[in-house]
Parts: C-alpha cells; sequence; structure tokens
C-alpha cells in the first residue's frame, strides 16, 4: 500500500507539473520530502498529507474537478505493478477483475465490485468502512472521480478504442455535469451508488498488449524531449504527445483538461506564438517519423495512429513535413 501511495502521489505532482503548478510549493506545503521522491528513497506519506495534497492543488489549480481531469491524464504504467497486472491479463474482463481485486492497493477508501449481467456489466464503487466516515471529504471525492474516470481510460487503452458507458451513477450532487459528461462520456444520473455499466461484448474482448509499449516508448520520448518545459505550448505538446496512443486529442478536449476555455487556450498559445493546430501538427509529424523509424508499424496502421482516415492523406502530410513520401523515408530509414 505504501509503495502505491508513494507512486500515486508522484503521478499527482507529474499531473500538477504539466498544468503548470509549482511541485516544490506543493510538497514545502503537504510537508512531502521532494529530495527522496526524485532520489526514490524510502518515505512515509501519510494519509493527512495526501488530503493536503489534493486540497492544494485543486486550489492552485483553480479546478474543483482536479481529481477527474488527473485520471483522464494517467496512464496505466503509473500504477506500477498493479498497472503491470492488469496490462498482462488476457481479456478485459480478466483486467477489470484484478483491478477490482487490487483497488485497496489505490486507495483504503473505495473499493471495486463488478457485476455481470446478460447484456452489461456493472463496476461499482462502494465506500470501504474508513471511506464510509469520509464520504464527504476532498481525498474521497477525488479519489472516487479519479477511479471512475481513470476506469473508463483504462479500457481505452486495454482495447485501443474510444470506450462509451452505456450508464452512469455518482453518489453525490455535482455541481457540473457538462464536465462529468464530458469526461465520463455519458449524462451522469444522481443515485445511491456510484455506478459504470458497460455492453457485455467488452468482457470477451482481448486485451491489446502492444499499445502498453507504444505508450513506453512514446513517455521515453516527452521525457528526453521537453525536460523541465514549463510554457503552456511545452505543456500542451508534452501531453498531446504522452497521451497520442489513443489519438491526437482535440482542442476541446485538451482545453477542458487544462481547466480552461478553448478560446482561452488559443489566445494564450498565440500570445507565445503558435496554435493548438501548429502543435498538433508537430506531434503527428514527430510521431511518424518516430514510428517509420522504429520499423514496428506499417504505413497503413501509422496512418491510422495519427488519425488519418486514409493513407494518401497521410502520405501529403508527411510529405509536406519532409519533402518525402513516406515509403521512401521509410526505405531509407531501413536502410541506415
Amino acid at each position: 500500500m505504501e509503495e502505491q501511495q508513494k507512486r500515486l502521489v508522484v503521478s499527482i505532482l507529474a499531473y500538477a507539473a504539466q498544468r503548470g503548478l509549482s511541485v516544490a510549493q506543493l510538497c514545502r506545503l503537504t510537508g512531502i520530502d521532494l529530495d527522496a521522491l526524485k532520489r526514490d528513497r524510502e518515505i512515509i506519506i501519510k494519509p493527512q498529507q495526501v488530503e493536503t495534497l489534493w486540497k492544494e492543488a485543486i486550489h492552485l489549480s483553480e479546478d474543483p474537478l482536479f481529481g477527474l481531469h488527473f485520471g483522464e491524464s494517467l496512464q496505466l504504467s503509473a500504477l506500477g505493478i498493479v498497472g503491470e497486472i492488469i496490462k498482462s491479463s488476457p481479456t478485459v474482463g480478466d483486467a477489470l477483475t484484478q483491478a477490482a481485486s487490487l483497488a485497496t492497493r489505490v486507495t483504503d477508501l473505495i473499493r471495486m465490485e463488478i457485476t455481470r449481467g446478460k447484456k452489461s456489466f456493472t463496476i461499482e464503487f462502494v465506500p470501504t468502512a474508513s471511506g464510509e466516515q469520509q464520504q464527504f471529504t476532498i481525498t474521497f471525492r477525488q479519489m472516487l472521480d479519479f477511479l471512475m474516470v481513470f476506469t473508463i481510460h483504462e479500457l481505452d487503452g486495454l482495447l485501443l478504442e474510444r470506450i462509451v458507458p452505456n450508464a452512469v451513477k455518482y453518489l453525490v450532487a455535482i455541481n457540473d455535469a457538462a464536465e462529468y459528461e464530458r469526461v465520463l462520456r455519458c449524462p451522469v444520473k444522481k443515485a445511491k451508488v456510484c455506478v459504470l455499466e458497460f455492453d457485455n461484448r467488452y468482457w470477451q474482448e482481448p486485451v491489446i498488449s502492444a499499445n502498453h509499449e507504444l505508450q513506453r516508448s512514446l513517455l521515453a520520448k516527452v521525457q528526453s524531449a521537453t525536460p523541465g518545459a514549463q510554457s503552456l505550448k511545452s505543456r500542451i505538446y508534452t501531453y498531446l504527445m504522452s497521451n497520442s496512443y489513443l489519438g491526437i486529442r482535440s482542442l476541446e478536449d485538451v482545453a477542458a483538461n487544462f481547466h480552461i476555455s478553448s478560446r482561452s487556450l488559443q489566445r494564450k498559445l498565440q500570445e507565445e506564438g503558435t496554435s493548438y493546430l501548429e502543435l498538433s501538427d508537430a506531434v503527428r509529424k514527430s510521431l511518424a517519423v518516430h514510428y517509420i523509424r522504429s520499423g514496428s508499424y506499417q504505413l497503413k496502421e501509422i496512418s491510422g495512429m495519427l488519425g488519418y482516415n486514409e493513407l494518401s492523406a497521410f502520405t501529403r502530410a508527411f510529405k509536406r513535413w519532409t519533402g518525402k513520401a513516406p515509403v521512401h523515408y521509410q526505405a531509407e530509414s531501413a536502410a541506415s
């Protein structure tokens, strides 16, 4: 539990940095030893420190839905051994069953219960004994948001497609229904339970493991390409790159994740001498070159991963970026 708690805290801090917050300030306010985290030394993080971390992250980001947006951006690799077990499962059903059994390693406030019906299966997020005493605390609410949205994105990563729940039920009243609907991809109904419902057709689907290798290489590429960058342009670029294994995100999705309107994001990027279109185009170019040089993908696969419906459209874009057709670039890379 201690190691998973530490990983969760590191992931929260990494997302805070992506949002432009000061990690050093957050650690100072919460009493967390940043140097120990950086050096991966043994460190005990108390529940009160996690509670304070959530509070300060919400305050500094001015985002009351910080946990929801954090879950939207997190990848399985950030969960360490839990993520490794989940993604090594043969089917989605097995992966979810494993995730439910391991949820208490991530938090002691909420457990996951899975029920299968004839047409659908449900995942219920149930307060534990300690969670029942803290249902209206910041930590409980942020962890609940995080687990619900992360479960949906976990399915995205396991199947390499955008998964939409049949229904979403939520335990407490929400103030920003439109944002919850955007992130959870379904209208949210107030209920006495917290539940995600999915079509049964996903249950026996085999887990696609290749995307996790792809994601790992993308994250390594991001870490080497943008060390310590703090400008909005750099943070958007990093966000697009690290989440691109599921396709390039829309302007609206990225703006919402950064808790800013689409118009304001475009204006701020313009002040930094760029635009969202230019950034997304730069990401596609970088990824296209990266995929081709890796030698692991066919051009048609690369075209699809970058969001092009036709190979011809990808070919035109690649010629614009490099002055060469992708097939010629691929041949030159293989020969070198």
